[in-house]
């Protein structure tokens, strides 16, 4: 790891928030694509039931 000086805690703070924040917005997409999904397989159901 380069050594980072007196700047350290600030820098390593920053990537740590950063890839919290990578995650989160990973796992968000991730839940809401099942959930749409689930959505439009109701509705396909739905659709396929009346016809």
């Amino acid at each position: 790891m380069p050594d980072l000086g007196k700047y350290a805690v600030e820098v390593l703070s920053a990537y740590a928030v950063s890839i919290g924040l990578i995650v989160a917005i990973v796992l968000l997409s991730l839940s809401r694509a099942r959930r749409v999904k689930a959505e439009l397989d109701e509705i396909e159901n739905r659709r396929k039931s009346r016809g």
